[in-house]
């Protein structure tokens, strides 16, 4: 298996996931009110700390910025494997606690194949340490 074949997954892994929050991290700065919907079923005691210490347009703009340094991580290629893998762990932990807190509904069902991809990504990079693109 040649070397390029061996990166592809890990490049298009990276390259999806590095759009996805691009997008998702704008939009979030930019548009927070569009974004409600992704607060409001969140468990009371959550809703509570978000409502009473920051407010949900705050809260969401710190999450939009939070995607944008993930976007810079997975589009880095010249970032250190070991900060790829821990930002793709934290995005695993962030799709099972989605999944977790919020339950399966219209809005969700996606999270289930983003979870399965970034599980997928930390994965490649715990197994290939030998091929890799970055430091």
């Amino acid at each position: 298996m040649n070397f390029l074949q061996k990166k592809l997954p890990e490049i298009a892994l990276r390259l999806g996931f590095g759009c996805m929050f691009l997008y998702s991290g704008f939009d979030l700065i930019r548009h927070p009110t569009g974004w409600y919907w992704a607060v409001r079923p969140l468990p009371w005691v959550i809703q509570n700390f978000i409502n009473t210490t920051i407010g949900v347009d705050q809260y969401l703009r710190m999450q939009g910025i939070v995607e944008l340094i993930f976007a810079l991580v997975f589009f880095g290629w010249f970032m250190p494997r070991w900060i790829v893998k821990i930002v793709s762990l934290l995005v695993t932990l962030e799709m099972a606690a989605i999944l977790l807190l919020v339950g399966l509904s219209g809005d969700t069902f996606r999270d289930i194949g983003l979870l399965g991809a970034a599980w997928a990504l930390v994965n490649i990079l715990t197994r290939n340490r030998d091929t890799a693109l970055s430091v």
